[in-house]
């Protein structure tokens, strides 16, 4: 069964289409509630200092497990000591003991609490320890922490408290960011339409598949390891590319109908035409994302099995469920004027976007100073990206009015900017006579530069593992902390290893977060490099040409620069600062890289295709190069447009999450998006094409004749591959033979050149009419006597053919 056939089964069995959705979704989001959910965040960087010290502590300190939290507080005058704080503090942290789930709280006012003090004697903090992990607890309980911890404060005390799980405490409401992002693609889609019910096609198409993926997600995390960030990149990719997918079917189906077209033809021929272009762009989103296998990281793998799930999902939603609700609709799927117009006037050519028009013939006028203008403006915003250095987020980065931020910078503040990212020494000693070795070492690191403090964790004498923590004098972000790490993993600790049995690798949070980096570029090159051969291959065979997926090529690696300058100068420059939920500026996340990369092949390839593909169609038919370029760009650029504006929106609001990270993706594709759909697709690559003329389609006749024939967008069957306001047709001579590079011009009624094509190889040619009328069709070719034939163009197209005679016949 083809897409049309399946199609049209659809259309007719709407109702049980629907019901099996509804089923599908009610199934999946049940099963996912009840069953829950079981994510987990596993690193695993095999061969890294940092895997093998966290190794080591599990298998010594088993004991050290569940979420840990602090409370700090700060007194304005005086000591944490004054019998006053210390009463206070000390019945809050009672009652914090007395939580549920708290398994121990370390005061610093007992016995060994000494070193949870600063020097200064303003400062404290406690360790609150979970017996569970921090997934497994519940939003509630950390409000109920902040709660209870923070009772204390005023009078000159402040109390925060910091923690991974207590930063979720404090974020917006859940799924703020998505009901934003729909409602702002809503109004969108509206003014795009003009229909209500059009509008709310999109909508609920995308709803289906993605409420259907994040439930399907929550279920495999109980079969494989899902990180918790899947959940909403699954939801910022299916929201983004599901409204779009829909809209360019729905775009097209419009179309068929105000041409004339039942509801049920105009919806098989709108999912056999842009519902192919749909399956194709997902494809290539999903080959893409799966690219991220190549990396062998685990954390990773989950991430992409939800990705590239969840655009599954919505491609087969595009092209099921939304035809279904199209035969619901019928004609409502147009507004009521369309409706009201189109029983008046009969069927009707959409009115062609005089703006997009007069925008590509101004491109095809001025192509070597737009592709300059263009290219200059995509080095500039990259520039920032050339300084893109990675790391992990932590409690610092967070808004300044939240507490996990100041807990963080009052730590900093009594005890030192490395106080909230110590390093781990873990060595293992195999002998007594190795603690020799182990003593210098730690003498060593007290006086490395970059070191201000070293305190080696009591262990029992027969301990075969030793913990020496360290604490840097600069914070866990700055780039003195890496340097730092290399330091000692270069030249501190083999100097303390040699000759002697012990072993000794360099942990903790800090650590880990800059293997995790340096793990992640090294592979970047790699992973760049296939992702873009493989858009080559895909663009190659689709459209037979050599220059064209090259230039696609070097657009996405543009369009990937540009991007992460963006997300560079605001995150990590800080230009955005607070405003943009940016926070305190730091390194870029690690994995950021590698999945926008994904994302953003996808997303060009999707616009490249449904810009390239009609420009493709044009040559076919006419082998002239300017016109196939100007046609193509006017006539797709305002659903490039559209679907451009959707994606800008629903990204943007994923900086509403409150979550560093989210934020970074959100703007990071939004940003792209917009750079690729309002400079690259509507200047950049027109403007290059006109310059590389019928170069753009060349192919070496080898290669031609062993690649695959695959249609991306096949033309709709109306015999020309074209919509109304067009005349086509054959030249040829009084015995049928077809006229090759005929001249042929359509002129308006006033005398004005509407349209120049020539004939190609079969005879063939298509005019294009900017507005219904009366036109003259005038040929010339060399050895024949012109020809001039009236015509009327209306909303079908017009087919005439034209016969030439010899020159010295002189004949109408």
């Amino acid at each position: 069964m083809d897409v049309g056939t399946w199609a049209r089964w659809c259309f007719r069995h709407k109702w049980v289409v629907i019901a099996l959705w509804v089923v599908v979704l009610v199934g999946t989001i049940g099963a996912s509630s009840s069953l829950g959910d079981k994510y987990a965040n596993v690193f695993d960087l095999p061969g890294t200092d940092s895997s093998k010290a966290i190794s080591l502590m599990q298998e010594a300190f088993p004991e050290q497990a569940g979420e840990t939290d602090t409370v700090v507080w700060r007194v304005d005058e005086g000591s944490v000591r004054d019998d006053e704080v210390r009463t206070r503090m000390t019945a809050a942290l009672e009652k914090v003991a007395a939580q549920p789930d708290v398994g121990s709280v370390a005061s610093p006012y007992g016995e060994a609490g000494a070193g949870q003090i600063s020097e200064d004697g303003r400062t404290a903090y406690a360790s609150v320890t979970f017996t569970k992990q921090g997934n497994e607890l519940e939003i509630e309980q950390m409000k109920a922490l902040i709660e209870t911890a923070r009772a204390p404060a005023g009078d000159g005390l402040a109390v925060e408290v910091g923690g991974a799980t207590v930063a979720l405490a404090e974020a917006p409401p859940a799924h703020l960011s998505e009901i934003v992002g729909v409602l702002a693609a809503a109004v969108v889609l509206f003014l795009a339409f003009g229909s209500l019910f059009g509008m709310l096609l999109p909508i609920i198409t995308t709803l289906f598949a993605v409420g259907t993926a994040s439930a399907t997600i929550a279920l495999l995390s109980h079969v494989t390891t899902v990180p918790e960030v899947s959940t909403w990149l699954a939801m910022l990719v299916g929201l983004g590319v599901g409204i779009d997918y829909a809209l360019f079917i729905v775009t097209r189906h419009r179309k068929g109908i105000l041409a004339g077209r039942t509801p049920e033809e105009a919806a098989v021929t709108a999912v056999n035409t842009s519902g192919r272009a749909v399956i194709f762009a997902g494809g290539t989103v999903c080959i893409a994302l799966l690219g991220m296998f190549a990396l062998r990281m685990s954390f990773l793998n989950g991430v992409t099995i939800s990705a590239a799930l969840t655009v599954v999902i919505t491609v087969i939603a595009s092209i099921t469920v939304l035809p279904a609700m199209l035969g619901v609709l019928g004609m409502r799927v147009l507004s009521r004027r369309q409706r009201r117009r189109l029983a008046a006037e009969g069927p009707q050519a959409e009115n062609k976007a005089r703006l997009t028009a007069r925008w590509s013939l101004y491109v095809e006028k001025h192509p070597r100073v737009l592709a300059a203008a263009a290219f200059a403006a995509m080095l500039v915003i990259a520039v920032p990206a050339l300084s893109l250095r990675l790391g992990t987020s932590d409690q610092g980065n967070n808004p300044e009015t939240s507490t996990t931020r100041q807990a963080y910078d009052l730590l900093a503040e009594g005890f030192g900017p490395g106080f909230n990212g110590p390093l781990q020494v873990v060595a293992e000693v195999p002998g007594p006579q190795d603690r020799t070795a182990l003593d210098g070492l730690v003498e060593r690191l007290r006086s490395t530069e970059g070191v201000a403090q070293v305190v080696p964790v009591p262990a029992g004498a027969t301990s075969k593992v030793a913990i020496v923590q360290v604490v840097p004098t600069t914070n866990p972000q700055s780039e003195e902390t890496s340097e730092l790490i290399d330091r000692i993993r270069e030249d501190v600790v083999p100097a303390a290893e040699q000759g002697s049995a012990l072993r000794a690798y360099v942990g903790g949070g800090t650590a880990l977060g800059e293997d995790f980096a340096d793990t992640l570029a090294g592979k970047l090159p790699a992973f760049v490099g296939a992702i873009v051969a493989l858009g080559f291959l895909l663009l190659l065979v689709a459209f037979r040409s050599i220059v064209v997926p090259l230039t696609a090529a070097v657009m996405n690696l543009i369009a990937a620069a540009a991007s992460f300058g963006v997300v560079v100068a605001i995150f990590q420059w800080g230009w955005g600062g607070e405003f943009l939920a940016a926070g305190r500026p730091g390194p870029i996340e690690a994995f950021l890289p590698v999945i926008m990369l994904s994302l953003l092949f996808g997303l060009s390839m999707d616009y490249q295709v449904f810009l390239v593909s009609r420009m493709h169609e044009e040559w076919v038919h006419t082998r002239d190069n300017a016109r196939a370029v100007r046609v193509g760009l006017a006539e797709s650029s305002r659903v490039i447009n559209a679907a451009g504006v959707i994606m800008i929106c629903v990204f943007s609001a994923f900086m509403l999450s409150g979550q560093r990270a989210t934020a970074m993706f959100g703007l990071g594709l939004a940003g792209a998006v917009a750079l690729d759909a309002f400079i690259l697709r509507t200047v950049l690559v027109p403007a290059l094409m006109h310059l590389f003329g019928a170069s753009n389609w060349w192919l070496p006749g080898w290669l031609e004749k062993r690649l695959p024939h695959f249609a991306v967008e096949p033309p709709e069957e109306d015999g020309t591959g074209h919509d109304g306001l067009v005349v086509h047709g054959f030249v040829h001579t009084a015995d049928g033979s077809p006229v090759e590079g005929a001249a042929i011009t359509l002129l308006a009624s006033d005398g004005g050149q509407a349209d120049r094509v020539l004939s190609h190889v079969d005879g063939g040619y298509v005019l294009t009419a900017p507005e219904q009328g009366l036109y003259v069709v005038s040929v010339e070719a060399r050895d024949h006597a012109p020809h001039t034939a009236d015509v009327s163009v209306g909303a079908v197209p017009v087919q005439r053919d034209l016969r030439l005679a010899p020159a010295d016949t002189r004949a109408h």
